[in-house]
């Protein structure tokens, strides 16, 4: 009688099938685990999605979120915004100032010129 799946037949089969899973499992870890875990050891963080290393920027350091120059310190920084944001209210009293000026003159002025 000649059977389709003998003893050796089917050992066969376990056999490479225990192999490609073996290599799937071992191919996963390489190419989609350990990325990952290396960017975390590197102190990075790993985007899965993307498969992408990023490194965490302190925002502090980046002169064009905060404004401050490179050395400057919070304080410092917001001495200097307070002094820019003082010399635009003077600015702006003055042009408010002269405005009103403006306007009373060509008050009288209207007044005289009606009379």
């Amino acid at each position: 009688m000649h059977r389709l799946l003998t003893m050796k037949r089917l050992s066969v089969l376990f056999l490479c099938t225990f192999a490609v899973l073996v290599g799937a499992t071992l191919a996963w870890q390489v190419l989609v685990k350990e990325p990952g875990d290396r960017c975390v050891a590197d102190g990075g963080w790993w985007d899965p999605d993307q498969e992408v290393c990023a490194r965490p920027l302190s925002i502090a350091e980046i002169e064009g979120i905060t404004g401050r120059k490179p050395g400057e310190t919070r304080a410092q920084a917001s001495d200097r915004k307070n002094r820019e944001l003082i010399e635009i209210e003077d600015r702006l009293q003055a042009e408010q100032t002269a405005r009103d000026a403006d306007a009373e003159r060509q008050r009288k002025a209207l007044a005289e010129a009606t009379r």
